[in-house]
């Protein structure tokens, strides 16, 4: 064993069998602290289908859904799973068959089937959710609506502060107000009844939400996820840099929209899962009232939930992974990437300590006037700048550029941030950015010149560790005279080929930021004069 886990890794399997809907997460952990998202499915199975009058979960809903479990259980398999973890939640923890389909489960799919509680749903879902963004020491409400309960939590991004769970889901107040697959359209009054009854379940936890002056909230779960992208094509929203919302204005409009209208119609309605059409407007009701309750204007939506705190939650009790969770989100997924791409670790932070060390000194020198959140997307960047060699060594800073652009795992950042990233990693070598090459990207004049700035910045700490050697102890920017700045560097050792580097880009940084260098270091105590730019550095 190492690290808790064979030297080859592990494929290990989780399912959500939730009211609604079966989700499958498949993943690999790596022996480096690192996983790979080998699969995900979902399929619709309405186990809750008709129980909530009776308690009972009907024959055909409990058939539908052992036949996709047993389907997720092969495909696991398939993939190597050596374990699958499976969760059930409200539609089975208030059956009164439940024993009887936990045993089906077992007898048909081969799987051991844990029914959890509202609380413990609560817990996980936070941990899923809240791994995936970043929200540092900020207070934020977590919701999340399936289709027989609603569960919130108070939490930051390492701390949970309060749990609930609500017998109020899309599925059961439908069932109990409109009825499943009613054809018609929905009346205001039914509307208001729905929603008036939501606020009074999910009353207690109002008071206890503002008395811990709530920053922010976030939304999981497929009814938040689907009125959210309802509302975005309905009035041609951009998604924010905060990712996909869900606002309270136009909520009141997506569900006048959505309640005028038969089923068939609403089936219809751009942006919709037709196969949520019959119980979206519960759903809605439902963070229609916690909104109004939690007087919140916005909630931003998630995609994660559930089976991703399952994941969290068990490769927290794997040695060496509660230390590497407790790692600043950004930070954790970022070297989670690099490590799936088997990057020089020890290089990548050499390169991205004397490039924040470059920052620091220019900063100094009134260069440029970044501020920190510049700073760690230098610092992400110059931790992923070799990741392309996983793909070739040649031309490798593009290979990292699109690794960076596409891979989902970069959790916590926005599709700007992600951006942004990718290029300044992009032009560590070879050819140097310019404003008509970054047009391509839809950036505006603040962000190309960003780029711009911090790529040189990150191909000067390349320079500086040339050999991945580790030569190079410390290196700074100082004032020489009015027209030019010199760079220090500090060494125990020669570092002919780091010197060599730096001498191809002299004349860049004249370029960039309209000073002469001059390089003094250690061991290369002679000044060196503005040398040309080298157009296409070998590298």
């Amino acid at each position: 064993m190492e690290n808790g886990l064979k030297r080859d890794g592990k494929v290990i399997a989780f399912i959500d069998l939730g009211t609604n809907s079966v989700r499958l997460l498949v993943v690999k952990l790596n022996p480096n602290f690192s996983y790979t998202v080998i699969s995900q499915e979902k399929e619709v199975v309405r186990l809750g289908e008709r129980e909530f009058n009776d308690e009972l979960l009907k024959p055909e809903a409990m058939r539908r859904t052992i036949l996709v479990c047993k389907n997720f259980a092969e495909l696991a398999k398939t993939y190597g799973a050596s374990e699958i973890i499976a969760v059930a939640t409200s539609a089975t923890r208030e059956a009164s068959n439940r024993d009887e389909f936990i045993g089906e489960l077992r007898a048909k799919a081969d799987i051991d089937i844990k029914v959890i509680s509202g609380l413990e749903e609560a817990r996980l879902t936070y941990l899923g959710v809240s791994s995936g963004v970043d929200i540092g020491d900020k207070k934020a409400v977590f919701v999340d609506i399936g289709g027989g309960s609603t569960e919130i939590s108070i939490g930051d991004q390492f701390n949970l502060y309060y749990l609930d769970s609500f017998p109020v889901g899309a599925i059961r107040l439908t069932s109990a107000f409109i009825r499943e697959e009613w054809p018609g359209s929905v009346s205001a009054s039914t509307y208001e009844n729905i929603f008036l009854y939501a606020k009074n379940v999910i009353l207690r936890a109002t008071s206890v939400v503002k008395r811990h002056n709530i920053e922010t909230a976030f939304g999981s779960s497929g009814t938040i996820v689907n009125l959210a992208e309802i509302a975005n094509r309905m009035f041609d929203k951009p998604n924010d840099s905060k990712g996909l919302i869900l606002g309270r204005k136009q909520l009141k409009k997506v569900v006048e929209e959505l309640c005028s209208l038969p089923l068939e119609e609403r089936r219809k309605i751009p942006g919709i899962n037709p196969e949520r059409a019959d119980i979206i407007i519960g759903g809605a009701a439902i963070i229609d009232a916690l909104m109004d309750n939690f007087d919140l204007k916005e909630v931003i939506v998630s995609t994660r939930g559930l089976r991703d705190g399952m994941l969290e939650d068990y490769i927290s009790k794997i040695p060496g992974f509660p230390h590497f969770q407790k790692t600043p989100i950004k930070e954790r997924s970022v070297i989670q990437l690099g490590r799936l791409c088997n990057f020089d670790e020890k290089h990548s932070y050499v390169v991205a300590t004397l490039a924040l060390q470059l920052f620091d000194s220019s900063k100094r020198m009134g260069l440029h006037n970044y501020g920190n959140e510049e700073k760690d997307f230098l610092k992400y960047s110059a931790m992923l700048h070799d990741i392309g060699d996983f793909i070739s060594f040649n031309n490798h800073h593009l290979h990292s550029y699109y690794i960076i652009s596409n891979a989902e795992m970069l959790l916590g950042f926005n599709q700007q941030e992600v951006k942004l990233i990718a290029n300044i990693a992009r032009f560590h070598r070879k050819k140097y950015p310019n404003t008509e090459m970054l047009e391509e990207e839809g950036f505006d004049a603040y962000s190309k010149r960003l780029v711009i700035v911090l790529s040189m910045l990150l191909r000067f700490a390349e320079n500086l560790d040339r050999s991945h050697a580790g030569l190079i102890k410390s290196a700074e920017f100082n004032e020489a005279d009015e027209n030019s700045v010199a760079l220090k560097i500090t060494s125990d050792s020669q570092f002919l080929l780091e010197e060599w580097s730096l001498k191809n880009n002299v004349g860049a940084f004249h370029k960039v930021f309209g000073m002469e260098l001059r390089i003094i270091g250690s061991l290369s105590q002679a000044p060196l004069g503005n040398i040309s730019v080298a157009e296409e550095e070998v590298d």
